[in-house]
């Protein structure tokens, strides 16, 4: 939801992704599976479906639940059908620029969702506009679609791929057409994106905690650089000639795929809890219990408690239930947007020396917030402990980050965010700390602590930040 609802200033992914094929109940499945991925955006949510012949799409402004009901379900007939959850980065807020898109072109017809962010979106626009294309979004996701529509190749595969070959940047995404499900990834492999089976049916989606939902069994990771095409005929996997680096998010594993979810071939959970072992070493607290901010930090704040050996306890209580409908023009009610969110547990903080665990300081707005509840919850010390590096540069891959001036750490000490927030101790894990946790740490995009872009483009990261909005 917007933030300035909330009062949040954290991170946001851009989307997920949910696609089934060869399923009889296709919408219903898929509209579980958008369920189970709600955490990465909760902006608008829609499900296009294919009975062979027709596609249907139905997508509106809000979350899954608010979406959808019986009856819309009940119309996306179908075997075929791909779904997307948007919180945007490129494009502005509003109903054109929920997904999936959809387009007829002299092929037939064509849809996509898309997780991710292209950084050579504008040039590709630029160029297309002055030949004549006339675009129906602000986001780069139908970028693609023209690509595809313009591509003089025989076959839908070949102008799929020669599609690819044209766009730079960080892409997880499901096309479909009337018979075909198509699944791609980035060859740099930025956000997950992973195979399932379910009976006869073949499922691509973003985190494997959507295959539980619909009792899919995980086959593999899509590759980076990999398309793979699902019809009647089966499934073909299909390969893009360049073979860089490697780059995943790191931020997958620190906030924001689910807890259960096993994402670059890792348990999530499992790389939480190491993350907040490790910062438990290098920024050790004299104090009586550790705390998380709920939810996202709770393994964390479990496997610091585990190698400090200070109690773990539930400080902080966090109210799942903030719709869309949560909307008051006046702003000194925006302004309590944590206290909306969260509560604390007095009769666990009062008098105690407290170790609060997060998984990340973006502005320090909603840090400092909490610091205010904690203390006005009894806590006698606030001892606060970050489970990733200080965050010093916006990310250009696919995660809504404000400009570098807006992020406190590319401006301010440790020391001086600590006196802002107004904390006993403040504690970073450390960068080089963070990938002794992870296996292969040389796969990982590191760029929002360390400044090194693994895809070039032109300008500063803060202009292309500022671009993405294409007249937002």
């Amino acid at each position: 939801m917007p933030p300035s609802i909330t009062g949040d200033d954290r991170l946001h992914e851009e989307c997920g992704v949910f696609g089934i094929h060869g399923a009889d109940d296709a919408a219903e499945a898929t509209y579980l599976g958008m369920y189970s991925l709600q955490h990465r955006g909760q902006e608008s949510a829609g499900i296009l479906a294919s009975d062979g012949r027709i596609m249907r799409c139905h997508k509106a402004m809000g979350l899954v639940t608010e979406v959808f009901s019986t009856g819309t379900l009940s119309r996306l007939e179908g075997r075929l059908a791909i779904s997307h959850n948007r919180y945007s980065t490129t494009g502005s807020t509003r109903v054109e620029n929920a997904q999936p898109l959809v387009v007829d072109y002299r092929h037939g017809r064509i849809g996509i969702a898309h997780n991710g962010n292209l950084v050579n979106a504008y040039e590709l626009r630029r160029n297309m506009e002055r030949d004549g294309s006339i675009f129906q979004t602000t986001s780069d996701s139908e970028i693609f679609l023209h690509l595809i529509a313009r591509s003089k190749k025989d076959t839908f595969e070949e102008r799929l791929l020669d599609s690819l070959k044209q766009v730079k940047g960080a892409y997880s995404a499901l096309l479909m057409t009337e018979k075909d499900l198509v699944g791609i990834r980035d060859p740099r492999g930025f956000r997950p994106l992973c195979l399932g089976r379910r009976g006869d049916a073949y499922v691509v989606t973003s985190e494997t905690c959507a295959l539980d939902i619909v009792e899919a069994e995980y086959i593999r990771d899509v590759e980076p650089g990999e398309a793979v095409v699902i019809n009647e005929d089966g499934l073909r996997s299909y390969r893009l000639d360049s073979e860089p680096p490697r780059a995943h998010c790191i931020f997958e594993l620190i906030y924001f795929s689910r807890p259960d979810s096993r994402v670059f071939g890792t348990n999530v959970d499992k790389a939480r809890r190491a993350f907040g072992r490790r910062l438990a070493e290098e920024h050790p607290a004299d104090a009586d219990i550790v705390i998380a901010v709920p939810d996202s930090s709770n393994s964390a704040a479990l496997g610091y408690a585990e190698r400090s050996g200070i109690r773990f306890e539930l400080g902080l209580i966090r109210n799942h239930y903030i719709g869309r409908t949560f909307i008051d023009p006046v702003q000194k009610v925006r302004d309590r947007g944590v206290r909306v969110k969260f509560n604390p547990v007095r009769g666990i903080l009062k008098d105690k020396r407290v170790v609060v665990v997060d998984d990340s300081i973006v502005r320090g707005t909603t840090s400092r917030q909490l610091v205010k509840m904690l203390r006005r919850g009894g806590a006698k010390e606030v001892h606060f402990r970050v489970s990733s590096p200080p965050i010093q540069f916006p990310c250009c891959y696919g995660i809504d980050t404000p400009t570098r001036a807006e992020l406190i750490a590319s401006s301010h000490s440790v020391e001086e965010i600590a006196t802002y927030l107004r904390v006993d101790s403040l504690g970073y894990l450390s960068l080089e700390g963070m990938l002794t946790c992870v296996k292969d740490p040389e796969n990982y995009c590191n760029a929002c602590f360390s400044g090194e872009y693994s895809i070039p483009f032109e300008g500063e990261p803060d202009k292309l930040i500022l671009s993405r909005g294409l007249g937002r």
